[in-house]
């Protein structure tokens, strides 16, 4: 997903073409989510309905407004993950409430990893961890198609080597 917008430089004519995260991290996510409260909820209502009687069963009904109010959290906080490529740096943004956005000059860089553990490998992720010598600004861009992640890591380790701020 690319969209145009302001990078809120301020500069005329500076265009920031931003990039979203892929759906596929959305419904990661989500099943994680229905999984979890599928099991809270049995938890939650079987337990109490046979051991303090049927009335306690209604217990059950808490984990699915969670849920139900997590389905839409969910959705928000993919929506807010952006990043954008730019000449001399990379931005990720990220947030709803509270909007982080990270700048990492290419010439910071010290290291660029692509990770996929069990469970993103099945829904055909990848997460882009940058790490730089101040350990507060390591970014990372989760849920990313494998190939897009190479990419990724392939454009940013030749960008901070052929900008390497000499550290």
């Amino acid at each position: 997903m690319e969209t145009g917008s302001r990078d809120g430089t301020g500069i005329p004519g500076d265009e920031t073409m931003w990039r979203g995260l892929p759906p596929g991290l959305l419904r990661m996510r989500r099943l994680l989510l229905v999984a979890w409260t599928g099991l809270l909820t049995v938890a939650t209502g079987l337990l109490p309905g046979l051991l303090a009687g049927p009335a306690w069963a209604a217990l059950a009904l808490v984990p699915l407004a969670c849920a139900a109010w997590g389905w839409r959290l969910l959705g928000r906080n993919w929506r807010s993950w952006r990043y954008a490529e730019r000449a001399d740096d990379l931005l990720i943004s990220r947030g709803v409430l509270w909007r982080e956005e990270t700048v990492v000059p290419y010439g910071r860089m010290q290291l660029v990893e692509v990770t996929s553990g069990p469970v993103e490998r099945r829904f055909g992720l990848a997460t882009v961890q940058l790490h730089t010598a101040a350990a507060a600004t390591d970014a990372t861009i989760p849920g990313l198609d494998p190939a897009e992640a190479e990419r990724l890591r392939d454009r940013l380790t030749e960008l901070g080597e052929a900008r390497s701020a000499g550290l």
